[in-house]
């Protein structure tokens, strides 16, 4: 697996407590968000959304100290909790795990058929510094993505809590039931909240159940590597690859919920919607990757993949620090 020391999309749960986003065995994203009823924190709207500057904009204007105190103020802000933490992190990872497959595609055209070993010798000055830049993004990818793994660590807690109100609504939903059963012929039931169907709410336990199945593998895994829990290398590669499976599968689920959900007609509200689309078709095929001994696809393809859920949740993250 790509990252067998580290684990991405995050556990992420409804409005009221949502939890941090969290990364598979290999270093990814893990849990999606839960349905929320509006996604419009995402990005402000009304005249904050128009003085806000954009991310590529306010990189071009860094040369001038205002804009360069600018920037600093929002990536402060971008780092200020855990989800922000790991969304950056998650992105200069990526980008970083990308930039180096390049360098070494570079380095190897450049160098011709010369064997690795002797490519310091055979390459130009050009290729020999590409491979050492390389090789520095990407033990700074891999920094980052134990990095990520670490703070997962925590991710069963409020997973704990999604759990704890996903039970208070099974019960309430069955007390409601047994209430309207006693209501007396002829009466007028009162007028109730709607409440999510049967179907919604088993596809949220269906959901919950693979958040804590994948987190509590990769939790296992990665304490024994460090000699905290005692399970062996072989227990260590199964957990991780089991990981990733119930990752997997969690993302079918999540694709299937959205192909279900109507956006609505909000622009920012079908603009959520598409990025979370994108985001999950993007690490589908990085967890069926991960889920087996050889892999699937080539080093470059995991960091164009992995990179796309990067870019999307730092430009979300940005736009909320306007």
């Amino acid at each position: 697996m790509a990252d067998a020391a580290a684990v991405t999309d995050a556990v992420v749960v409804e409005a009221e407590a949502t939890p941090i986003t969290a990364d598979l065995p290999s270093g990814e994203p893990i849990v999606a968000p839960a349905p929320a009823p509006s996604t419009s924190k995402l990005t402000p709207r009304g005249p904050a959304a128009k003085r806000s500057i954009p991310l590529r904009a306010l990189l071009a204007l860094a040369g001038t100290p205002g804009s360069v105190d600018t920037f600093l103020t929002r990536l402060n802000k971008c780092l200020a909790t855990p989800a922000g933490i790991d969304t950056v992190m998650l992105f200069v990872g990526y980008a970083s795990h990308l930039s180096a497959s390049a360098l070494r595609g570079f380095a190897s055209r450049a160098a011709g058929p010369a064997d690795a070993k002797v490519v310091h010798a055979a390459a130009t000055a050009a290729a020999a510094n590409a491979l050492v830049l390389a090789a520095r993004l990407k033990a700074l990818s891999a920094l980052l993505s134990e990095a990520r793994t670490i703070l997962r660590l925590w991710a069963l807690l409020p997973l704990y809590f999604w759990a704890r109100r996903l039970g208070a609504r099974l019960l309430s939903s069955s007390s409601d039931k047994k209430k309207n059963q006693k209501t007396i012929a002829g009466t007028t039931a009162p007028e109730e909240e709607e409440k999510p169907s049967a179907i919604a709410t088993t596809v949220e336990v269906v959901r919950l159940a693979l958040c804590i199945a994948l987190q509590a593998l990769e939790n296992g895994a990665y304490l024994s590597s460090k000699g905290v829990l005692g399970w062996s290398p072989a227990q260590q590669g199964k957990a991780y690859k089991w990981s990733a499976r119930f990752w997997a599968a969690y993302v079918g689920i999540e694709l299937g919920r959205l192909a279900a959900e109507v956006a609505g007609p909000d622009p920012e509200d079908a603009r959520a919607w598409r990025n979370k689309v994108v985001r999950n078709l993007a690490w589908a095929p990085l967890t069926l990757h991960w889920s087996t001994d050889g892999g699937l696809v080539s080093e470059p393809v995991v960091g164009v993949l992995a990179t796309i859920p990067g870019v999307i949740q730092i430009r979300e993250l940005w736009a909320g620090t306007a």
